[in-house]
C-alpha cells in the first residue's frame, strides 16, 4: 500500500465477534490503520442488543440477538461469495462453500457499494481501539433510538439497491413470480438478462431488522412455484427453517427435496464448554420434530433428509441447488451466508446470490460441487433418531422451545 494513493481497504466485521476475547479481529487490523490512512475498519452493532441485555449476555451468546454474516471478498473487479468466515478450521477441515467472479466489474462494484453502505452506518474502528459514529452517521446503534436507528438504516440501504441495476432486475422477477401463482420465476429471467449472456447472476440482500427482506421473498417464490419433478437440494449447517419456509415446502412446493444438514459430530459446538454443547443436540431436537410434519402429511417420498458425516470435519455449508424436470445437471444455485433459519431471515444481515445458468461446463461443476458434498451424508428415519447418541434430554427440548428464533 505505500506510494499508491489510489489504493482503498475496506474491512466489515461485525462487532460483536470481532471484539471477542483479548485477541481478536480489532486488535489484528489496529496496526494497519495506524499505519495506513487508506485503511478503514467498520463494525456492525445491531440496534437489539442494547441497554441490560447488552450487559447481562456473556460474550459468544450476545450475536444471537443480531449481527452481520455477510461474506464478500473482494479483489479489484474480482471477488468471492460464501459462506465461510476466514477464521483456521474453514481452511483445514470445515466444510463450507465458495464461488469465485473473476472480472465481473458490474457485480464486483455492487458488492464494494453494498458493504460501503453498511460501514455508513457502522461504527469506525480508530488507531487506538476506540470506535465512532462513521462520517455523517447521527444515530448511535446501542445509545441511541433504536426505531430511528433502523428506519435511517432501512433508508440507506432501500436508497442504494433502488440505485443499483444489478438488483432491480431481481426486484421485477420476484415481483412477478409474487402475482403469478405458478409463473414466472428465477429460472424463467427477463429477455433483457438472457440476452446478456448464458448465464445470469442475481443479487440478494436480507436485513430482517430493517424490514428489507428480499431474499426471503425470492426463495419464497422459487419454492412455491416449483412444480411437478422439479428437484431442489437444499443445505444448511444449522437446521432451523422458518415456519414460513417450512409450510411452503411441506404444503405448496411439488419439487423432490434433498435436505443436507450437519449430524450432532459434524456441527461445529459439538465438546464445547457450559451450554453451548448442547446447541448440536438443539438442532437434533429440531431436525426430529421437522421429520415427524414430513411424516404427518405423507410426504416422506418427496422430502428427504440427510446428515453430513465426515471424519474429523464439521458442516458449515449453505445454499440450494436446483434441478428442472428431466435435467442431470442443476440450472440455477444460491450461494451465500444465509442458513434459512430465524438468525438469517429477522436477526441478522445476510446476501447471497442467485446463478442461473444455461453453460454446460458450469452446470457441470455446480453437480460436482454438491455430489462431493452429499457423498460425505447419510439418510436421516425415524431410527436416526432412535440411537442413543440422538437422545436429546428433556431439558434441552424445553429450552430449545424457547430459544429457537435466537439460531
Amino acid at each position: 500500500m505505500n506510494g499508491n494513493s489510489d489504493f482503498e481497504v475496506n474491512v466489515l466485521l461485525d462487532c460483536t465477534r470481532g471484539s471477542r476475547g483479548t485477541y481478536n479481529s480489532r486488535s489484528m487490523l489496529r496496526p494497519l490503520l495506524a499505519e495506513f490512512t487508506s485503511v478503514r475498519v467498520s463494525l456492525f452493532h445491531t440496534p437489539d442488543l442494547r441497554g441490560f441485555l447488552k450487559k447481562i449476555i456473556p460474550d459468544r451468546f450476545n450475536e444471537t440477538i443480531g449481527l452481520t454474516h455477510v461474506k464478500v471478498y473482494l479483489f479489484d473487479d474480482s471477488f468471492i461469495i460464501s459462506g465461510a468466515n476466514l477464521s483456521n478450521d474453514y481452511f483445514t477441515n470445515r466444510q463450507d462453500r465458495y464461488l469465485l467472479f473473476n472480472n465481473c466489474c458490474k457485480l464486483a462494484n455492487f458488492f464494494s457499494d453494498f458493504v460501503k453502505t453498511i460501514m455508513s452506518f457502522s461504527l469506525r474502528l480508530a488507531p487506538d481501539n476506540s470506535l465512532h459514529l462513521a462520517p455523517d452517521w447521527k444515530i448511535h446503534p446501542y445509545k441511541g433510538n433504536k426505531l430511528q436507528f433502523k428506519l435511517k438504516a432501512r433508508e440507506t440501504i432501500e436508497s442504494f439497491l433502488k440505485g443499483a441495476e444489478t438488483f432491480q432486475n431481481i426486484k421485477s422477477v420476484v415481483e412477478q413470480g409474487n402475482t403469478e401463482p405458478k409463473g414466472k420465476n428465477l429460472l424463467q429471467e427477463p429477455e433483457s438478462d438472457r440476452q446478456l449472456g448464458d448465464t445470469v447472476i442475481y443479487p440478494l440482500v436480507q436485513m430482517g431488522p430493517f424490514g428489507v427482506i428480499h431474499d426471503e421473498q425470492a426463495l419464497q417464490c422459487l419454492l412455491r412455484v416449483s412444480n411437478h419433478h422439479d428437484r431442489i437440494l437444499l443445505a444448511s449447517g444449522y437446521f432451523n427453517l422458518t415456519d414460513y419456509y417450512m409450510s411452503v415446502i411441506l404444503n405448496q412446493s411439488l419439487a423432490k427435496f434433498s435436505i443436507l444438514m450437519a449430524s450432532p459430530q459434524s456441527n461445529g459446538f459439538l465438546g464445547a464448554k457450559g451450554i453451548a454443547g448442547a446447541i448440536p443436540y438443539s438442532y437434533v431436537y429440531l431436525a426430529r420434530k421437522f421429520l415427524k410434519q414430513v411424516q404427518r402429511v405423507h410426504q416422506n417420498q418427496r422430502i428427504q433428509m440427510m446428515e453430513y458425516v465426515r471424519d474429523g470435519w464439521t458442516f458449515h455449508g449453505k445454499g440450494l441447488w436446483y434441478y428442472l424436470p428431466s435435467q442431470s445437471l442443476p440450472s440455477l444455485t444460491l450461494v451465500g451466508s444465509p442458513n434459512f433459519g430465524y438468525r438469517s431471515v429477522y436477526r441478522d444481515l445476510e446476501c447471497q446470490v442467485a446463478l442461473v445458468t444455461e453453460n454446460k461446463g458450469l452446470r457441470e461443476q455446480l453437480r460436482e460441487e454438491h455430489v462431493r458434498m452429499f457423498s460425505s451424508s447419510q439418510l436421516v428415519t425415524e431410527q436416526t433418531f432412535q440411537r442413543r447418541d440422538r437422545y436429546v434430554p428433556m431439558w434441552i427440548r424445553v429450552v430449545t422451545s424457547f430459544i429457537t428464533k435466537f439460531f
